[in-house]
């Protein structure tokens, strides 16, 4: 596997640099598989693309793991300024993480990742 990381930003409230980290642990048992990040290339098609087991959504929330690009889908119709105030990136993904094997899950993102 190749040593760069495409990722640049992971956004989860269990994250201990997370600026909402404290508030989180306050409110929460746990964390739940919720979060989002972003890619250091935008191409988020081609990305969502790759992967095989996890299905692209317009929406999110189920028993299977579904990834959304809210550029392209929840936030489409809002202008670029209105997006980058609300920080929604042209590489940002959401993910929900639903209950397959979390091996299989790693392994999909391994795959879509390096072959991009």
């Amino acid at each position: 596997m190749p040593d760069k990381l495409k990722i640049y930003q992971v956004n989860y409230p269990g994250l201990p640099e997370h600026p909402e980290h404290a508030i989180a642990n306050k409110q929460m048992h746990g964390y739940g598989g919720m979060l989002s990040f972003e890619l250091k290339d935008s191409n988020i098609v081609d990305f969502q693309k790759r992967l095989k087991l996890i299905s692209p959504a317009i929406s999110l929330g189920g028993v299977e793991t579904i990834i959304s690009a809210p550029v392209l889908t929840s936030h489409k119709k809002l202008s670029d300024e209105q997006r980058k105030k609300e920080g929604i990136t042209q590489s940002l993904l959401r993910l929900s993480v639903g209950i397959e094997n979390v091996e299989d899950l790693i392994e999909d993102f391994e795959q879509a990742m390096w072959k991009g």
